[in-house]
């Protein structure tokens, strides 16, 4: 394993007298299964190309993984699933069950559309006790489905579900558990009584989330909406507004807890990164190595409040972090040291 106290020792103060942060080895991380999607969804970064100057296109390589593994015994959790789609991976079965080999829990909690899966990685998700898989279904019909999810068959994914479950009871197995994600739009609101109905059924927990983007298919009903979520919010602004704070500021935690790793090994710190790298490379370099560069830690204090921004951090550029420029609402961290008194 790669020798953590040396990658810490050659980190820069963010400030002159500061205490050397304390490196990470975190026994969770994110690792891109694949960038790619076949879905044309209308907002999303993948379907425009945003992500492909730092994400570019490709696939998790087993022999990566497998190396990651040997060298890292103590990671116990692998989250695969980012902005591509993970069963278009060519060598997620195997990927799958060299988890479940090394006992390392794999899930799939930031999304799939599973409109494509081969037969046996159905059943692989199930004999390889995949943890959790988060399910991308906005609508409750065929109609309002394919409005946002577009190349997307509502019917192909609602099969694959009863599939997996069929699995689930064949093989006495719990995992995965199922969650289907429903982003409100305009145009699916009034399906949200039937969605839920339908996940229920289906033996999903259930989760409606607010638009990322208020121009695509505005809202016609924000009271209903409000009131359906619970949150005291119809959409991100109107949540910023009443809460004073972002809507996603929880992804930031993921620098430290369970950092994101590009598909090729690149260090993106946290899923909603795809404006570049922090420099590191988890597979070249080592995962402690990767994960302790100067640049990370910059980004850490800077989202504590304790440094200021710098143009080559990608969260400069990130507006949950922009947010907590203009509030003063840094992100609070368990294990950090206290701020110092200003000076009088």
């Amino acid at each position: 394993m790669t020798d953590v106290t040396g990658s810490a020792a050659a980190q820069s103060s963010t400030r002159p007298g500061a205490a050397q942060p304390r490196p990470i080895l975190p026994r969770s991380v994110r690792i891109e299964a694949s960038s790619h999607c076949q879905l044309r969804c209308p907002s999303c970064p993948t379907a425009t190309g945003a992500i492909r100057p730092a994400i570019g296109s490709g696939f998790l390589k087993l022999t990566d993984l497998r190396k990651l593994l040997d060298e890292n015994p103590t990671l116990a959790a692998i989250e695969l699933s980012n902005y591509g789609e993970i069963f278009l991976n060519p060598h997620l079965l195997d990927i799958l069950a060299l988890a479940h080999e090394r006992q390392v829990a794999v899930s799939a909690v930031n999304g799939v559309n599973l409109n494509t899966v081969r037969a046996e990685v159905l059943e692989a998700v199930v004999k390889y006790e995949l943890r959790t898989m988060t399910c991308s279904i906005d609508g409750a019909s065929p109609e309002t489905y394919k409005i946002y999810r577009v190349r997307g068959d509502f019917d192909t994914v609602i099969g694959n579900i009863r599939k997996i479950n069929a699995h689930k009871q064949r093989l006495g197995s719990e995992f995965p558990h199922l969650r289907w994600q429903f982003v409100v739009f305009g145009h699916n609101e009034h399906e949200l009584p039937a969605a839920r109905r339908m996940a229920a059924d289906l033996g999903m927990e259930f989760f409606a989330k607010l638009s990322w983007d208020d121009d695509v298919s505005p809202l016609r009903d924000k009271d209903a909406v409000r009131q359906a979520l619970g949150v005291g919010a119809a959409t991100r602004d109107e949540f910023r507004a009443r809460h004073g704070r972002d809507y996603m500021d929880g992804l930031c935690h993921q620098l430290w807890d369970s950092p994101q790793i590009n598909w090729d090994g690149k260090v993106l710190g946290c899923c909603r990164n795809f404006w570049g790298d922090f420099g590191g490379n988890a597979f070249t370099d080592g995962l402690a190595a990767s994960l302790n560069t100067e640049t990370l830690a910059r980004a850490r204090a800077m989202l504590q409040g304790q440094a200021p921004p710098r143009d080559d951090i990608p969260c400069t550029t990130c507006s949950i972090y922009i947010d907590m420029q203009t509030s003063g609402r840094w992100l609070t961290r368990p294990d950090a040291p206290p701020r110092p008194s200003p000076a009088i």
